[in-house]
C-alpha cells in the first residue's frame, strides 16, 4: 500500500470520529452533541464582534437550497465571524496556495459528479493579499465572515460565501 493510498484510508476512518468531534465543538464532554444541540433557545450566545462562532456541516445543512429559505439558527450566522471545518477544493492553483477555493465537508467531493447540494459548498474568497495553502487530503478550518447566497460555480451550485481571514490544519 502506497504512502498516499494509506492517508486516505486513514482520512475515510477518521470522519466518522472527526465528525462527531467537530459536531461536539471539538470537545470530548459534548460527544453527542451537535453545535445546534448546545445553543440556547433564544438562538446564538450573546458574543463580541471578534468573538468566532464554530459552525458545524449539520447546521450548514439546515438550508433550504430549493427555496433558499433558512433557520433561525442560520440567519443568525449571517455576516458573523464564523469557523468551519472542511476539506478544500481549489478553484486556482499557483504555487499549492489559492485565494479561492470550496470547502466541503469530506474529502473527494466535487472531483466526481454529480456534486454535493449547494447547503454542503463554501465558496471561500480570501481577504485580499491573503493566499490560503491547499491540500485536499487534509481537514482544515476555515474563519471569515459567512454569507448565505446562492452562487454558481463549474463544480456545482454553492449556498454559502465566506470571506476568509484564516486557513489552518485541523487537529485531531
Amino acid at each position: 500500500m502506497t504512502k498516499a493510498s494509506r492517508r486516505i484510508l486513514y482520512t475515510a476512518a477518521a470522519m466518522p470520529l472527526m465528525a462527531t468531534l467537530v459536531g461536539a465543538g471539538g470537545h470530548p464532554g459534548n460527544a453527542g452533541k451537535f453545535p445546534v444541540d448546545m445553543l440556547p433557545s433564544d438562538g446564538l450566545p450573546a458574543a463580541s464582534v471578534q468573538d468566532t462562532t464554530e459552525v458545524g456541516w449539520r447546521i450548514l445543512a439546515e438550508l433550504n437550497y430549493r427555496t433558499g429559505e433558512k433557520t433561525d439558527t442560520l440567519a443568525a450566522l449571517e455576516g458573523k465571524l464564523v469557523k468551519i471545518p472542511g476539506f478544500t477544493v481549489p478553484l486556482e492553483d499557483w504555487a499549492s496556495s489559492a485565494t479561492e477555493f470550496l470547502l466541503v465537508p469530506y474529502v473527494g467531493a466535487c472531483i466526481h459528479t454529480p456534486p454535493p447540494p449547494p447547503n454542503q459548498l463554501v465558496y471561500i474568497e480570501m481577504d485580499e493579499g491573503k493566499r490560503a495553502k491547499m491540500d485536499g487530503w487534509n481537514p482544515v478550518w476555515v474563519e471569515g465572515v459567512l454569507t448565505i447566497e446562492m452562487t454558481q460555480s463549474v463544480y456545482g451550485d454553492v449556498g454559502y460565501t465566506i470571506t476568509g481571514h484564516r486557513v489552518y490544519p485541523y487537529e485531531f
